[in-house]
């Protein structure tokens, strides 16, 4: 939240730097001061003053050193699937969100994804197996095997996902379409 006000502050200011020049540029200051009456003796103001830009905080910068650098994305996974039984569903598929790119068949369905979860409190459970001792049903999903492993929203990311029971079926679900749908 803080970073999304101070960067709409940055592009505010950006939005007035960029107005100001154009307008004393064109010869006709905007002026408060009447200009017929008594009072039209008085000084024309001046033209809109410059506004300084101040500079960006660190976290605003996305880390790359230059301007014409593209940042980092926060977000690059590797996904390897197998033995899925869906054609053209296993594999090694790279994902990249932010910006979405990647060899990964449904790559922006499965930015959409990781985004709408990682914005709840589900988000930081989304990758981690269930404790060791959970109840889970004795339903067999299938042969199905997942591995990911890379970086989402920042964070180090090197798990596992079958179908074995009920909860690495639900696991599984959770986590379509950057898995494949196999329900």
């Amino acid at each position: 939240m803080l970073r999304r006000l101070a960067l709409t502050a940055v592009v505010t200011l950006t939005a007035v730097s960029a107005i100001a020049p154009a307008a004393s540029a064109s010869g006709q200051a905007p002026s408060a001061l009447p200009t017929s009456g008594p009072l039209s003796a008085a000084q024309p103001a001046p033209g809109p003053l410059p506004v300084p830009l101040p500079a960006l905080p660190s976290f605003l910068k996305g880390g790359g050193s230059g301007g014409s650098e593209k940042p980092a994305a926060r977000t690059r996974l590797t996904v390897t699937v197998e033995r899925s039984g869906v054609a053209g569903a296993d594999g090694t598929f790279e994902l990249t969100c932010g910006p979405t790119g990647g060899t990964h068949p449904e790559r922006q369905a499965a930015c959409d994804r990781l985004a709408e979860v990682g914005a709840t409190r589900a988000g930081r459970d989304l990758f981690r197996a269930a404790p060791e001792g959970t109840m889970c049903t004795m339903i067999y999903g299938g042969d199905a095997y997942a591995r990911i492993v890379g970086t989402w929203e920042g964070r180090s990311v090197d798990t596992t996902v079958t179908r074995g029971d009920g909860c690495e079926i639900a696991r599984w679900n959770n986590l379509v379409p950057v898995l494949p749908d196999l329900r």
